[in-house]
């Protein structure tokens, strides 16, 4: 068997003033800080090319770009119990997902998708008496109308929904509610199951580390 002794009190206050002198973090910054920093360029290169302050889609790219970086590794390389592990897998792609929706803007093709396509027309235009002016004609069929409001009415409800969901994903679980799941049962059952597992559904952002 091999016997590791603890650091001496003397090797202690070495490492103290080496962690914390200058050429420490010299050597951090080249050997650790320096590298991160090119390979968080490279991760994030589509997201920093695009990147505007005026726009909080942006940040969603951002956001949504970190969570891919992050669920991948979570999911291949971490080290947690699969069970809770896998559920926070989950959520995470569900995040990704809303985010992909909301950055792309899809909503309106994935309400014809339920209700069928609308009839798209190119614009028309008409001069408009003793005007140097024009109006836009509207060639639509009241039946079309009747349709285009029906899509529209939908992809704005799944809009609204999911935008809901993604932050109910990232807030997570109210911990009341388990004190309430625990005391519902009993204390064979608290003994002999796993009751945080089966309570927890992997939301909650402050969770997802390993």
């Amino acid at each position: 068997m091999k016997i590791k002794y603890k650091d001496s009190i003397l090797e202690k206050i070495v490492d103290f003033f080496w962690y914390d002198c200058k050429l420490w973090k010299v050597k951090d910054a080249l050997t650790i800080g320096i590298p991160n920093f090119f390979k968080n360029i490279w991760r994030f290169r589509k997201e920093l090319y695009q990147h505007q302050w005026w726009d909080y889609t942006f940040t969603l790219q951002m956001l949504h770009r970190s969570l891919s970086i992050m669920v991948n590794k979570l999911e291949k390389d971490g080290i947690e119990v699969e069970s809770h592990r896998l559920k926070k897998v989950a959520k995470i792609y569900r995040a990704i997902q809303i985010l992909k929706s909301k950055i792309d803007g899809d909503y309106i093709e994935r309400a014809e998708l339920k209700y069928g396509e609308m009839r798209r027309r190119s614009f028309e235009f008409e001069p408009i008496e003793n005007s140097t002016s024009f109006r836009m004609v509207d060639n639509d069929t009241p039946s079309e109308k009747k349709h285009r409001t029906k899509i529209y009415a939908y992809a704005n409800k799944i809009e609204e929904q999911e935008w809901k969901e993604l932050w109910q994903i990232f807030e997570g679980q109210d911990l009341k509610q388990y004190s309430q799941f625990l005391k519902s049962k009993t204390k064979e059952e608290q003994r002999n199951n796993d009751i945080w597992n089966e309570w927890f559904d992997g939301s909650g952002m402050r969770s997802w580390w390993d």
